[in-house]
């Protein structure tokens, strides 16, 4: 972490965290395809329901991310005792989360799906979907908090390995289920959440014996473990900023939905297809966070700002690198990609255009992603909540509304374009502050 050359050493820890990140972005797509020839109400009903998964996801993550920084940044100050503390928090807290989760899909489903539409057969669906991912999370949490405990001590290969065996375990049961195989009281929706939790649960269980046999840099031990306050800030310090700010993609979501459910419930069905879509652009691109991150967060530790910002440079650029694959999918084959999902025409029509202009946004995304990554890695994540904040709710939303009052659903997606821009602006200016109060003093204090 602290010696070997940045680029090689971030491709090191990086590719296989990228990998795993794609196979990711499969696992949160496969759901959709299956789903989708089962009719289209299923797959706007997955699609309603993605808001709620994605604060569960931003839970763990957002703990995850919290205890990734700081257990690296104790390994860089060679504080192994810190460094245990932190983790053994941090899998308390993953069990905290999926109780409260677990209350939720027991009470609130229906709610939540009624406040969305009036369509029964969706609402129907949909609750069966969510229901089910709600009260089984267990293996969600579990498995998201052992791939950052790997991959914070710089073993992505392994985090890798966790992720992949969820991953094809949910691939292989979704058709087996969603197609009635075994028996249609799990079929649909509900058989693709099966499938989902099943393969949330085995990636759990790798992911524990990976941290326990292979995982030498910290030690965990849960016999009399009692909850550290101090250790519960310190990570939430940076973990609440990251799961404010993937929750506001929730709220975004949610109210898109809902003006984009004026129009028609194609229109919301198209949108969900291309959160599902971008997921292949962005997921390589968290991967890449993921390696940098614990890079980042060591050398902070260990006062080597050289490392820091070579570190950075290195992962912008990589990040566009990827971006610009993916505006060139988006731009050249809009109907190929929708056809994975049983397009129909009005779909087509609807969903083509959409993507060739949405898809603008990832020109610029990459910088913002990385920026973004780069101030929770060194302490300030309510930088990367700002940032979240005035991108997807107080410029997004209010342009989409905007937009949406011409009648044209085409307009619409222009909304992504104006909010990239202004979250830009608001990197680059958070950066230049990081760099002259964080980075440039450790000058300094070089080790």
């Amino acid at each position: 972490m602290g010696t070997m050359d940045i680029n090689p050493l971030l491709i090191k820890l990086s590719v296989p965290m990228m990998i795993s990140m794609l196979v990711q972005a499969l696992y949160n797509v496969v759901d959709s395809i299956f789903v989708s020839h089962v009719s289209e109400n299923a797959l706007t009903a997955v699609s309603l329901a993605f808001s709620l998964q994605n604060v569960m996801i931003a839970v763990g993550v957002g703990t995850g991310v919290g205890v990734n920084a700081l257990l690296s940044k104790c390994l860089g100050e060679k504080n192994q005792d810190l460094a245990n503390r932190t983790a053994e928090n941090g899998i308390f807290l993953s069990i905290c989360s999926c109780l409260v989760f677990m209350v939720i899909g027991f009470t609130c489903m229906r709610p939540y799906f009624e406040a969305q539409t009036q369509d029964a057969a969706i609402i129907e669906q949909g609750v069966s979907y969510l229901a089910v991912c709600c009260i089984f999370s267990q293996g969600l949490f579990i498995s998201t908090m052992m791939e950052k405990l790997l991959a914070s001590t710089g073993r992505t290969q392994y985090s890798m390995i966790s992720q992949l065996v969820g991953a094809v375990v949910n691939i292989v049961l979704d058709p087996i289920f969603i197609f009635g195989y075994c028996g249609e009281a799990l079929s649909g929706t509900t058989g693709a959440a099966v499938a989902t939790v099943i393969g949330q649960f085995c990636g759990a269980g790798v992911g524990l014996y990976l941290n326990q046999y292979k995982n030498h840099d910290i030690q965990v031990s849960m016999r009399g473990f009692r909850p550290e306050l101090r250790a519960i800030k310190r990570i939430y310090a940076v973990g609440i900023p990251s799961i404010a700010m993937q929750c506001v993609g929730s709220i975004m979501t949610f109210l898109m939905n809902q003006i984009l459910m004026a129009f028609s419930a194609t229109a919301v069905a198209v949108f969900g297809v291309y959160f599902k879509l971008q997921s292949f652009v962005f997921m390589p691109i968290f991967g890449l966070n993921n390696g940098m991150v614990p890079i980042i967060s060591y050398n902070y530790g260990a006062r080597k700002p050289d490392r820091v910002k070579k570190t950075i440079k290195a992962a912008i650029f990589y990040a566009e690198c990827i971006m610009l694959i993916g505006f060139a999918i988006f731009q050249l084959l809009p109907d190929k990609v929708l056809a994975i999902f049983a397009a129909s025409e009005t779909m087509l029509a609807i969903g083509v255009p959409a993507l060739r202009i949405i898809s603008f946004h990832f020109l610029l995304a990459g910088i913002d992603v990385i920026l973004s990554s780069v101030f929770q890695a060194l302490g300030n994540g309510l930088f990367s909540l700002y940032i979240s904040v005035a991108r997807q709710l107080v410029v997004l939303l209010p342009a989409t509304w905007l937009l949406s009052k011409t009648g044209e659903v085409i307009n619409v997606w222009w909304a992504f374009l104006i909010a990239e821009l202004a979250s830009l602006t608001l990197s680059t200016l958070f950066m230049i502050y990081t760099n002259k109060k964080v980075i440039a003093p450790m000058y300094g204090k070089t080790a």
